[in-house]
């Protein structure tokens, strides 16, 4: 589909500088422009994009100022990043979406299917499944028993969803996300040997999660592992048994949470962030890359580095001694000689 620069200002309330009229019917990066498509510039980092780029139309927020200028047509709108979000949200949602169950995908007689659902060939759907309707469920998914999956979710190729998972309604699993596989518990014996503790236990997702690629959430070992409502978890990351994530948290890459640890609302995760096992952390707090994280942390809003993880501001001042550790060191060892050689001449007078 194309739209007007007129027609995306419009719907984005901002205001159109330059032609227009001018149509786009595709998006690109501002640094690999191309006629025809839509760019967006938020992070002053590629503003000196902005003046050579081929996009037909560029993003940009209201308080942007040209230094030079700008063959592009300019969208002023509040929120350049934002504005692009709200306008993707609106070209997916005029695309086709598939429905009807390929002849290539088992469904037991038992499974409710609700109207409009897509189920993809080699896809499995258990017994007692119950799916909503205009949710759609790629090829070779496995949907174990008694799962129920609400309405509106897309569920991409390679997903494994075990017994008795809850999923709420527009809900996305990305390619290769494993719901519902066991914790990791096993019980130390008097021989050295560990016996396996039955995880019978369950994974509820509420309502607007998204879980990206081959990230895993394991089903609690009793009660449920519980992924609270808007809550965004990216690649590769390991969700333990028991745990429970608070509302509109998001959490990067190669992150993990151990065992029976309850994350609270709104806090930001990085990449390579570790939690360890029978902790609290407030509504609110904010953890840097590869930070560690072994107690609770009870006052919200804070924003921690390091392992342990303490306040950002003393991490970087611990930062700067730690980098001129090898010249102090070398400062110690001088004063050190100096003052033996004093010693030694006050012990000869």
């Amino acid at each position: 589909m194309e739209f007007t620069a007129q027609q995306i200002a419009d719907f984005l309330q901002g205001t159109v500088e330059g032609d227009a009229g001018v149509k786009v019917s595709d998006v690109s990066k501002i640094e690999e422009g191309r006629p025809g498509t839509l760019s967006f510039l938020s992070n002053p980092k590629y503003t000196h994009y902005i003046y050579d780029t081929d996009s037909s139309i560029v993003l940009v927020n209201k308080d942007f100022v040209a230094e030079h200028q700008v063959k592009a047509t300019l969208v002023r709108v509040e929120n350049a990043y934002d504005s692009l979000a709200k306008l993707l949200q609106l070209a997916e949602s005029v695309k086709p979406k598939k429905q009807g169950v390929s002849p290539l995908a088992y469904v037991a007689e038992s499974a409710k299917l609700g109207e409009n659902v897509y189920v993809g060939p080699f896809a499995y759907i258990g017994e007692h499944v119950s799916v909503g309707k205009n949710t759609q469920i790629y090829p070779h998914t496995f949907v174990d028993d008694n799962t129920k999956i609400g309405d509106d979710c897309l569920i991409k190729a390679g997903v494994k969803i075990g017994d008795r998972t809850v999923i709420g309604n527009r809900c996305i699993l990305q390619h290769g996300v494993v719901l519902g596989s066991d914790g990791f518990g096993f019980a130390p014996q008097a021989d050295g040997k560990y016996d396996k503790l039955p995880q019978v236990g369950n994974v509820v997702i509420e309502d607007d999660v998204e879980i990206q690629a081959n990230t895993v959430v394991d089903r609690a070992t009793m009660g449920s592992t519980v992924i609270r409502r808007g809550v965004k978890l990216d690649n590769l990351i390991q969700i333990a048994h028991n745990v429970e994530i608070g509302e509109d948290t998001v959490m990067a890459s190669q992150s993990g949470v151990a065992g029976s640890t309850k994350i609270g609302k709104r806090c930001v995760v990085a990449g390579q962030v570790g939690f360890a096992g029978h902790i609290t952390v407030a509504d609110g707090s904010i953890f840097g890359a590869q930070t560690g994280i072994p107690n609770t942390i009870k006052n919200p809003g804070g924003v921690y580095q390091g392992y342990p993880a303490i306040p950002v501001n003393i991490f970087r001042r611990a930062s700067v001694v730690y980098k001129n550790l090898p010249e102090l060191q070398h400062t110690i060892t001088d004063l050190q000689r100096k003052v033996a050689a004093l010693e030694k001449q006050l012990e000869n007078k």
